[in-house]
């Protein structure tokens, strides 16, 4: 008994990852019959890679949709170390913006999400210096505990296991793969797994090659199985790649919107261990229910089903599912018994037209406070139901009801629960212990793998349907009705009673005088009272030592000035801000992640920010800055007090553009801006003129124009991915290393995650390189910063990444930058 719970319990979590967004499912009859026919199919296929957009949607589109078989993704990370095409989001917050995308891209699909504990650390060029980063025997470890609860029968990767083809994260999720593959099945790894699970050996491994690749590890094509992913589903009306690229389309923060393409569209398989098959990789492995012994009456029986499913009448076949339900309820394979279970519960809430819904009058609520909800029931078919009870699962409380669900009436029900004070915040999993630059941390085990927490609160309706009781799990919700949008919904959270935001990603005093700093105080609920406080070393002096806060009305929101006075010496600090409430010291701050394509996300990280004292002298040049990606240097450089303005919208003529000293380009802006194909001439002419334009890096794909630069300039993917690797100034005697701050050794400690990516190649002899810098063991890269006068001003091209530094505070990457907004001043 203990063992059927604790398996139970497993496939609970797997369910929650996959099925939690918030909208709740409306069925068609195509979708009902697809769910009949996959009722025949017992099988799973894992595919495993390193990224949010690595995985191949078009074939976890075909194995899901066409073999129906339970089809997964398992991303070692979840693309923290990445660029965001549609905010100023990086790291941690980008990692959940990217979760949330792929759970997106899963829910177009019908696939399952998995991850790793593994941090996307950014580029790696190699799998050893990967695996220095990563713990690789923890990463090992998650894809073992994933494989021993998913069970796939098939593992496929996206990327072959030999080092220097591709990313180092790519080539070391192959091989976390191969080795995963082998231990698996073996009761003697990762046994502490063993108490939640089994082992579990996969039948074989191949990897999804193209010919594209050209890879010298690749086999002839001869040799490899063949998928045609461009097959047309009629009960859908579209092709596998169709769906693909819908699928791939959530993937917005990294600009991979696609295309859907019709007719033959073939991917390849190549074998790479175990059971080696013919022409169909289920060749060794048998998906129908002939798999468990005895079992062979189910297939007939479904059979029975799906001949008489009447998509006019689709509760017709309800007697037979139940029945079904009651044979498999028998059979002696835990697994996929709870699978299969699962699987027709879902197809009878379709037929019987069900729609359970239990809704928050707000989405946040705290520890100990009373909540009101609403709740919906109604059956839409001639079927029997009573709704016997509501349980709060999660909370270990109930209601009974034993209410008639008549044929399309609703039944609506208010009721009241008081939350434990035990309850924890609704925190992504990951994030709620700190971490550091390869691993995140999760004590529980069990949480490992998922793609996200399950949801605040988990509501159980028990359902008596036909004298069968069923169980359907929903969770909390909050909805309301937009003007424009109409109904949407959001995840109900659990959140601290208070939130404290101090001002920016980062506070820099450029010299000894005070700052004044902002701290906001959010209130999560009603008549807030507490005492305000700015926690810095005494070092620092604060003025007033605090304040004391009253706010009548949840969501108000009171600021408070801090008069911050810096030490007299160079020094980092860390400003923490904190709201004390009967004693008990609240340090959440409140980020608030909203995109129309993601469920919106709340995070509560702890109120601190990086305060940095550095020796700076600046000028007082008014600045321009077209945004790209998107990135956060704008805010950056007004803190430290230059006068900053967005010119994105602004006309690009002669008397807009020279209200400004310098213009800077954002990343990535030659990719996403498509105007700059036409004003980039009005930029030169802005440099000609004596203005300073600042280019930061861009990719060299899918460019908005080729003419960017005065001069001939050639971009390559070379970068530097090591943060620490050694800087040479090739030309200490230009202004830019010497005014208004000389620049010295120093000034490049302490960078974070890389020195710069995307360096040009090659450039004409206008340009002078400033900087050169490699990775270990690899030639100098020289274009990282190259500047060149044209006409009375300076063009600066440049790879490194101060879309990274500056918002962390890097003092060198200050004063660098600040040299380069100076190129343009007469007092040099």
């Amino acid at each position: 008994m203990k063992r059927f719970v604790i398996i139970f319990v497993i496939v609970q979590l797997l369910l929650i990852s996959r099925s939690f967004s918030q909208e709740p499912r409306k069925y068609n009859s195509a979708e009902i019959q697809l769910k009949l026919q996959k009722l025949k199919v017992l099988g799973n296929v894992l595919y495993v890679a390193a990224h949010p957009d690595d995985e191949n949607t078009g074939l976890i589109t075909y194995m899901a949709n066409e073999i129906k078989v339970n089809t997964a993704y398992f991303s070692c990370t979840r693309g923290d170390g990445g660029q965001n095409l549609i905010g100023p989001e990086i790291q941690d917050e980008l990692g959940v913006i990217r979760t949330q995308e792929l759970l997106a891209a899963r829910r177009v699909d019908h696939g399952e999400q998995f991850f790793s504990r593994a941090v996307d650390f950014g580029y790696s060029k190699h799998p050893e210096e990967t695996f220095t980063i990563w713990d690789k025997e923890k990463v090992l470890g998650d894809l073992v505990w994933v494989i021993r609860k998913f069970k796939p029968d098939i593992i496929i990767t996206r990327f072959n296991p030999v080092p220097g083809t591709t990313h180092g994260h790519h080539t070391a999720s192959s091989i976390l793969a191969n080795e995963a593959f082998e231990i698996a099945g073996d009761e003697t790894k990762y046994q502490e797994q063993l108490l939640y699970v089994t082992p579990w050996s996969p039948k074989s491994l191949y990897w999804n090659t193209a010919p594209w690749y050209r890879d010298p590890y690749q086999k002839e094509e001869s040799a490899l199985i063949s998928v045609n992913i461009g097959e047309y589903n009629t009960l859908l009306g579209m092709s596998y790649s169709e769906i693909s690229a819908l699928s791939r389309s959530n993937h917005k923060s990294q600009g991979f919107g696609a295309t859907g393409s019709r007719g033959e569209r073939l991917e390849y398989l190549q074998y790479e261990k175990g059971e080696k098959a013919g022409d169909n990789i289920f060749d060794v492995v048998d998906i129908s229910w002939n798999r468990i012994e005895g079992c062979e009456d189910i297939d007939q029986q479904i059979d029975h089903i799906i001949k008489a499913f009447d998509p006019t009448s689709p509760a017709g076949i309800l007697v037979g599912l139940l029945e079904l339900r009651e044979r498999i309820n028998n059979i002696p394979d835990e697994y996929w018994k709870e699978k299969k279970i699962d699987e027709i519960d879902e197809i009878i809430y379709a037929i019987t037209g069900l729609y359970l819904e239990i809704k928050a009058t707000d989405y946040t609520a705290c520890p100990g406070q009373e909540i009101n909800l609403e709740i919906e029931a109604i059956n839409r078919s001639d079927a029997n139901i009573k709704l016997k009870q509501v349980r709060y699962s999660s909370l270990g409380i109930g209601s009974t009801y034993n209410v008639e669900l008549k044929d399309n009436e609703v039944q609506a029900f208010k009721a009241s629960i008081s939350i434990p004070q035990n309850v924890p915040y609704s925190q992504p999993y990951w994030l709620v212990n700190e971490h550091g630059l390869g691993m995140f941390e999760v004590p529980d085990q069990q949480l490992r793998g998922l793609a996200v927490n399950g949801p605040a609160i988990s509501t159980e309706f028990i359902l008596d349907i036909d004298g069968t009781e069923i169980s359907f799990t929903k969770p909390v919700i909050y909805k309301k009705n937009d003007p424009v949008r109409g109904e949407v919904y959001r995840p109900f959270v659990i959140a601290p009673p208070v939130y404290v935001n101090i001002s920016g990603s980062v506070m820099i005093f450029t010299n000894h005088a005070n700052q004044e700093v902002t701290v906001e105080v959010r209130a999560g609920l009603d008549e807030l009272s507490g005492e305000l406080k700015l926690e810095l070393p005494d070092t620092w002096k604060i003025e007033p030592a605090a304040y004391v806060v009253q706010l009548a009305t949840k969501g108000e929101i009171g600021a408070y000035q801090f008069k911050v006075t810096p030490p007299g010496k160079a020094e980092i600090a860390v400003a923490k801000a904190i709201v004390e409430i009967d004693g008990k010291r609240y340090n959440h701050s409140f980020t608030e992640i909203n995109y129309d394509h993601i469920p919106a996300q709340l995070l509560f990280n702890k109120a601190e920010v990086k305060f940095v004292k550095l020796g700076l002298n600046k000028g007082n040049e008014k600045i321009g800055y077209i945004m790209g990606a998107g990135d956060n240097i704008p805010d950056n450089l007004q803190q430290i007090g230059y006068n900053v303005t967005m010119i994105n919208d602004l006309d690009f003529n002669e008397q807009t553009l020279d209200r400004f000293n310098v213009i800077i380009l954002g990343i990535r802006a030659l990719n996403t801006v498509d105007r700059l194909k036409f004003d980039m001439a009005n930029l030169m002419g802005f440099v000609q003129r004596g203005g300073t334009l600042i280019v930061q890096y861009n990719t060299n794909f899918r460019m908005v124009t080729d003419h960017f630069s005065p001069y001939p300039i050639q971009l390559s993917r070379e970068r530097i991915t090591v943060e620490e690797a050694p800087v040479k100034i090739l030309n200490a005697d230009h202004q830019v290393m010497n005014y208004p701050n000389k620049i010295g050794q120093d000034d490049f400690k302490d960078w974070v995650q890389e020195r710069g990516l995307y360096f040009p190649s090659s450039w004409s002899d206008e340009f002078t390189p400033i900087l050169s810098s490699h990775d270990p063991d690899e030639q100098p890269l020289d274009g990282g910063l190259l500047i060149a006068q044209y006409g009375e001003g300076y063009y600066v091209y440049t790879g490194y990444s101060w879309f990274r530094e500056l918002p962390a505070g890097v003092p060198g990457a200050y004063r660098i930058f600040v040299n380069m907004l100076s190129l343009g001043n007469s007092k040099h």
